[in-house]
């Protein structure tokens, strides 16, 4: 089930340096909301944050609220492995486990969160993954082969199977396409179209053009200078974004005066 994001008065830090200030935002389920705005904005952090990925780094924290449906993910008696079960991730570049073949990366998640699952399930839910990731008909004869012999588009899609295997609500992505060609590009932004009928997805990306294809809802990240932390300056539906925006900073980020 594709749930809602709440966040408020977020602020992220790196040891004593605040990252982040003062994020306030509801992110709609079944939908893609996409993050743009300048590097160094805060954007990737911020997307980190919602599923605890940041923590992992020393001295980071988050400070304020993230809440899924309610459940505050932050709470002391929440589970941080169990968050990112529930709330999945997508890197810039594509990272499949080298040594595993394509069948086993799909699988790992699932042969981590679950001891006893019988083989044919297992091979349902492998190839019901690889064809949520639109990889199934590419793959599906050369399943034992490592998940690295694919192209770059290839295994994005395939880490994008590795994380809706586990059936996430939501689904986080990092600049999915940054490293790939317009062709795999495309057939990443037309998966995203697809997925959204299941999941909440937050993309981040540099590609303007991206965002306005592919999300219903864009926030816009801004930096009032170097060593400031980043700000959410915007939030609002993305055709209202790129037509009419109500911050001048995101009309002249967007029109290409800065950033």
């Amino acid at each position: 089930m594709a749930k809602r994001i709440d966040c408020s008065d977020v602020n992220i830090y790196y040891g004593d340096f605040l990252a982040v200030k003062d994020v306030t935002v509801s992110i709609e389920p079944r939908s893609v909301t996409a993050l743009i705005g300048p590097s160094g904005c805060g954007k990737s952090t911020f997307l980190r944050s919602i599923n605890r990925m940041h923590e992992v780094i020393p001295g980071a924290r988050v400070e304020g609220k993230i809440a899924m449906d309610g459940q505050d993910l932050y709470a002391a008696d929440t589970d941080p492995v169990a968050v990112r079960r529930q709330i999945g991730m997508v890197f810039q570049r594509p990272n499949p486990f080298p040594t595993m073949s394509i069948y086993d990366n799909v699988a790992a998640g699932m042969r981590l969160n679950s001891t006893k699952i019988r083989k044919s399930d297992l091979d349902d839910l492998v190839e019901r993954s690889l064809r949520g990731a639109n990889l199934w008909t590419e793959v599906k004869d050369r399943l034992g082969r490592p998940g690295s012999s694919l192209s770059g588009g290839q295994q994005q899609r395939l880490c994008i199977a590795r994380a809706i295997a586990v059936e996430p609500d939501v689904l986080l992505m990092d600049e999915p396409a940054s490293a790939l060609d317009p062709i795999s590009t495309l057939a990443i932004e037309d998966l995203m179209a697809e997925l959204k009928e299941q999941f909440t997805i937050v993309i981040v990306t540099h590609n303007m053009q991206q965002a306005a294809r592919v999300s219903e809802q864009t926030g816009f990240f801004n930096i009032a200078g170097a060593g400031q932390p980043g700000q959410l300056i915007e939030f609002n539906p993305t055709e209202k974004i790129f037509s009419n925006p109500d911050q001048k900073a995101t009309e002249d980020y967007i029109s290409g005066r800065f950033g």
